[in-house]
């Protein structure tokens, strides 16, 4: 009974240091600007992140990356001179799995500007953000909190920019497997996120 007990604890405790492990707040916990390598099939991007600013929304965001959940996804949307969106799909189209909805800092006095990264969320639902971000490719304040929520900034495009406008010229259309417009016709795969080393 006592060795039963022993294994119990045990593995409880492998649990806590797992869920310790790939919870974004205990990433480079008192890094406020961490930095990620989205690497894609069209090139890399290196985005710095607002923990100061943003924190809910980068620590969910770092969760997601930690735990691999972007690797071998899609950008299933590409709007040029608007934004690119990602984060939703795996490559064989089913959706990413999501934590919970996360509370909505579009408040934080960060802007959707060129270059910006924000967390997707549904139009009727402040509150609906999960794993889906898109980039802005240009000044969106339409984007911005004005009489309503808007869309949480969390982070910019440090290097790579030039991959993004890469992107935005490739050809779009409608998709069956997904059912919007604008997804690249010639398949754009998120490869892997990697949290970079704080020294960089």
């Amino acid at each position: 009974m006592f060795r039963i007990l022993l294994v119990l604890l045990s593995l409880f405790m492998s649990l806590q240091v797992f869920a310790a492990n790939t919870e974004g707040q205990y990433i480079q916990p008192s890094n406020l600007s961490p930095k990620v390598r989205v690497e894609t099939n069209m090139g890399n991007i290196t985005i710095e992140l607002d923990r100061y600013r943003a924190k809910i929304t980068t620590n969910n965001f770092l969760g997601y990356v930690t735990r691999g959940q972007y690797n071998k996804t899609l950008i299933h949307r590409v709007e040029d001179g608007y934004l690119i969106q990602g984060g939703g799909f795996m490559t064989n189209y089913t959706d990413v799995e999501h934590d919970e909805p996360i509370f909505n800092e579009s408040g934080n006095g960060l802007k959707n500007k060129t270059g910006t990264i924000a967390m997707a969320k549904q139009l009727t639902d402040a509150h609906s953000a999960t794993n889906q971000f898109f980039i802005n490719l240009n000044d969106n304040s339409n984007l911005d909190p004005g009489r309503s929520w808007g869309y949480a900034v969390f982070g910019e495009v440090v290097e790579g920019y030039e991959v993004l406008e890469a992107i935005a010229q490739v050809e779009v259309g409608y998709s069956e497997q997904l059912g919007y417009t604008t997804v690249p016709k010639k398949m754009i795969t998120i490869i892997r996120v990697v949290i970079l080393d704080e020294a960089l």
